[in-house]
């Protein structure tokens, strides 16, 4: 479908589109917990994992003009567990990094890290995410030639700066961008309205359901995407082939 389009570069989100993300938070936030456990017994002794998690979104739901930023918010929620529980604030800066390398310790789908090697030979890629995930520590950023975070954008997808500003870091027009992702609303429906091309990766084949726009193309997984695009996939034996 897209082998004759005009494509310059690819923005890819991450979560939930190069790895799954909900065991990755669970497990990161029991860790956490466990760790405040026994660093700040306190804390543990009052809450557990749940009544953390409503802090969390307590504090979110106080702050929606600061959604585009994780991170501070979930500083944000262990400032509050610390001056709840009679801690300092050390406590905040000392959790959140915990959780995060938590946080960054992922699993790529089978599929991704070869298709992305193929794909990064072929265009620039460029990650685009609302989440936090840190290229290097997730063990990726050697496909990448950047990420636009929401945080640092101050906006998150499906909002249009977000996507400008990777217009801009990559330095070509949206028309000629591909953006995947897995989130009808804020990756195809963003990525379409700032102008991009789209695909869907849909690894549940669920049916397309938003009505004022469509993807320009579906893919199942990243096997599906390098057809899509014509680019060559490695075989078992390690030569290059295109289906």
């Amino acid at each position: 479908m897209f082998a004759n389009a005009e494509i310059d570069a690819i923005c890819i989100d991450l979560d939930n589109t190069l790895w799954p993300i909900d065991e990755v938070i669970e497990r990161a936030e029991r860790i956490t917990f466990d760790w405040l456990a026994d660093h700040y017994p306190r804390v543990t002794s009052k809450h557990d994992m749940e009544s953390l998690r409503r802090v969390g979104r307590r504090v979110a739901g106080r702050l929606p003009q600061l959604r585009h930023d994780l991170s501070h918010l979930r500083r944000l929620a262990f400032l509050e567990v610390a001056k709840e529980c009679g801690y300092g604030t050390e406590l905040a800066d000392r959790a959140f990094e915990v959780f995060f390398a938590a946080r960054c310790e992922v699993s790529c789908f089978a599929d991704v890290e070869p298709a992305l090697s193929r794909l990064a030979a072929a265009y620039p890629l460029l990650a685009l995410t609302n989440g936090n995930a840190c290229l290097d520590r997730c063990g990726v950023a050697g496909y990448f030639v950047g990420c636009v975070y929401a945080r640092d954008v101050g906006a998150a997808k499906p909002g249009g700066e977000i996507f400008a500003a990777a217009a801009r870091q990559l330095g070509v027009s949206p028309a000629v961008i591909l953006h995947v992702g897995d989130d009808p609303v804020a990756d195809v429906g963003g990525a379409a309205a700032a102008g991009m091309q789209t695909v869907w990766l849909n690894r549940s084949g669920q049916p397309w359901q938003l009505s004022e726009c469509a993807p320009n193309g579906q893919a199942r997984d990243f096997d599906e995407l390098l057809q899509l695009l014509g680019v060559a996939a490695t075989d078992a034996a390690g030569s290059a082939s295109v289906d």
